[in-house]
Parts: structure tokens; C-alpha cells; sequence
């Protein structure tokens, strides 16, 4: 079967006025819909649709001919890294993390003020379109960095906790250029619930 565009886990004013119904519609209606389009182009004729996403990503492509892999990735690695977003905020979010995760934070930058500063660095200072991470390596250590474009930890066997868009679809809309903007309000939408779920 063909990949699918993942429902929304909430209604698309639900993170509003931080993200608007609009920018969803564009973000999400759209450049989603687009990546999940073209992946399916793709793959056509290839037998790869009964994979997982994150299993074509890190093992899949190689069952390609060379000059597709590339575009593949692109594509798939972008229609997961957005559901993973998505699913990364919630209407009501915010705050900070509790419990285990909470503890781990801690133990590896200091404190959560200094985790969400070296968040924000990350993100606001990736130069061009691109993501930022917290993610776990091999060992269980966390992480923040960005990557660009498509690029995601699941290419480097390390386990996503968090990400923040930072593509100007993801905010130019509500925010014009004002990136820095769009991340400090982000901080409001966070769904600790599911960075947790993620962290095991």
C-alpha cells in the first residue's frame, strides 16, 4: 500500500495563535502532503511500500537503484521527521519535563534552563533549513544538535526525544524571518508526554 499522510493529533487551530490554523494548512496540508506524494512517485514499481518509515530510512535504500536512494531519503526522512514534529506538541503544552526524563536532562546539561538554552542555540542558529534534536545515542547519552534539510538521527542509529522545525515553512506565516520568535513560543506547545514515551 502506499504511504499515507498521518493524521493530525489534534484539530489544525489547536496550537494556535503560537502555530496558526494557516500555517498548518500550508505546513501540513501541503509540504507534508507533498513529501509523502513524491515518496510514493518514487517507489513505485519498487515493492518498498510495505516498509516502515524509519526501517526504509536506515535499511531500506539500499535495495535502490544508486540515483534514487538519494531523493528517496529526502522524501521519506521528511514525512517522518514532520510526524514526529507534530506529535513533539500539543494544545496546553509547555512547562518542563518530569521523572525520568526530568533526572537524565539534568545529569547531561546541568540543568533544564541549560538544556533549553543549548535547545534554542540549536535551533535558531542552524544556518538554512533544517531541524533541532534532543536524542539519545547507543549508550542512553543525550544529545542536541541540528541537522539540515532531511537529515535525521535515525540515519545515525540515535533515538529522537524532541524536534523543532526550523524550515521557514514551519513559521513564516506567523513570523515572517523572526525564527528566534518562533522558537521561544514553541516552548509553549512542547508535549513532554511524548518526549518521555520516546525516552523509554
Amino acid at each position: 500500500m502506499p504511504y499515507s499522510l498521518p493524521k493530525l493529533p489534534y484539530d489544525n487551530d489547536a496550537l494556535a495563535p503560537v502555530i496558526s490554523a494557516e500555517t498548518i494548512d500550508f505546513h501540513y496540508g501541503k509540504h507534508h502532503q507533498t513529501y509523502v506524494t513524491n515518496l510514493n512517485g518514487l517507489l513505485e514499481g519498487t515493492g518498498l511500500h510495505d516498509m516502515e518509515l524509519s526501517e526504509l530510512i536506515t535499511s531500506g535504500l539500499e535495495r535502490l537503484q544508486k540515483e534514487k536512494r538519494t531523493p528517496v531519503f529526502n522524501n521519506a526522512a521528511q514525512v517522518w521527521n514532520h510526524t514526529f514534529y507534530w506529535n513533539c506538541m500539543k494544545k496546553g503544552g509547555g512547562g518542563a519535563p518530569t521523572g525520568k526524563l526530568a533526572e537524565a536532562i539534568t545529569r547531561a546539561f546541568g540543568s533544564f534552563d541549560k538544556f533549553r538554552e543549548l535547545f534554542t542555540k540549536a535551533a535558531v542558529g542552524h544556518f538554512g533549513s533544517g531541524w533541532a534534536w534532543l536524542a539519545k545515542d547507543a549508550g542512553g547519552n543525550l544529545e542536541v544538535f541540528s541537522t539540515a534539510n532531511a537529515a535525521t538521527p535515525l540515519a545515525e542509529k540515535k533515538t529522537p526525544l524532541l524536534t523543532c522545525d526550523v524550515w521557514e515553512h514551519a513559521y513564516y506565516i506567523d513570523y515572517r524571518n523572526a525564527r528566534a520568535k518562533y522558537v521561544e513560543a514553541w516552548w509553549n506547545l512542547v508535549n513532554w508526554d511524548f518526549v518521555s514515551k520516546n525516552f523509554g
